[in-house]
C-alpha cells in the first residue's frame, strides 16, 4: 500500500526554479557590486535559505546580507517566482497518488507565503492538502519540525508518511521524523548527498517514484 501521507520538496522536486532564482541573485549581488558565483555554484544555493547563501559572498556582513536579500526580493515578487517548469512526469505522480487516495502537502525551506503562491499557481496546486515553509528570517535549512507538524495536522503517523526531496535537508528532515526518505536525482543535490544523508531510495525519475512508494524502506 501507498502512504497514507507523501510529502514533496518545492524546488528540485516539484519544480525546476533554477532560472528565477539565479536571476534574483544576480540583480540581487549586482546591486552591491559583488560578483556572481559560477552556475554551478548557483545550484547548491537552492534548496538552503537565502540568509544562509549570501552569507558565503558577503562574508557574514548581516547588514549587506540583509540589504541583498531584500534586494531579491523586490525582483522574486516582481517576477522571480513565476520563472520556473513543472519537471516532466511529476503531474502524473501527483495526480495518480491523489486518485490511490494518499494526502498530498509540500514541506520547503521557501518562506511560506512565497511557496504558497508558487503551489496555487500549478497545474496540479489543488493536489495538496497544505503547505509547510519557513517562516520570515529563517537561517535555518532544518525541515524536521515543518514535517513533523505536516504528519500531525494531516493526521498520520510517521511510519504512514514518506517526505520526497531533492536535498539532504529533506532526507534528514523525514529520518529524524522516522518516517520513509525518498531521493529525488533530478533536483538540485546529488546522489551521493542523498545517499549520506540516509535515503531510503533514490528515484532518478519522477516515474520510478510510485513503485518506490509501495516498497518498503528495508526492501
Amino acid at each position: 500500500m501507498r502512504p497514507a501521507v507523501v510529502l514533496f520538496d518545492l524546488d528540485g522536486t516539484l519544480v525546476d526554479s533554477e532560472p528565477g532564482i539565479a536571476a534574483c541573485v544576480a540583480y540581487a549581488l549586482e546591486r552591491l557590486g559583488v560578483p556572481l558565483p559560477s552556475r554551478e555554484a548557483l545550484r547548491d544555493w537552492i534548496g538552503p535559505p537565502l540568509r544562509q547563501s549570501f552569507a558565503g559572498v558577503l562574508d557574514a556582513d548581516e547588514a549587506r546580507i540583509e540589504q541583498t536579500v531584500a534586494a531579491y526580493r523586490e525582483r522574486y515578487v516582481e517576477s522571480g517566482w513565476r520563472e520556473l517548469t513543472v519537471y516532466p512526469g511529476i503531474a502524473e505522480v501527483v495526480a495518480g497518488l491523489q486518485a490511490a487516495g494518499s494526502r498530498l502537502a509540500v514541506v520547503t525551506t521557501k518562506i511560506e507565503d512565497q511557496a504558497r503562491r508558487i503551489v496555487a499557481h500549478l497545474p496540479f496546486g489543488a493536489a495538496f492538502a497544505a503547505v509547510y515553509g519557513a517562516p520570515p528570517g529563517t537561517t535555518s535549512g532544518d525541515k524536521t519540525a515543518r514535517i513533523a507538524r505536516a504528519a500531525a495536522e494531516l493526521g498520520a503517523a510517521p511510519a504512514d508518511c514518506a517526505m520526497i526531496g531533492d536535498r539532504h535537508f529533506d532526507v534528514a528532515g523525514a529520518r529524524a521524523n522516522r518516517m520513509t526518505a525518498i531521493g529525488a536525482a533530478w533536483g538540485f543535490g546529488t546522489v551521493e548527498e542523498l545517499r549520506a544523508a540516509g535515503a531510503d531510495a533514490i528515484a532518478h525519475a519522477p516515474a520510478e517514484l510510485p513503485a518506490l512508494l509501495t516498497r518498503s524502506p528495508s526492501a
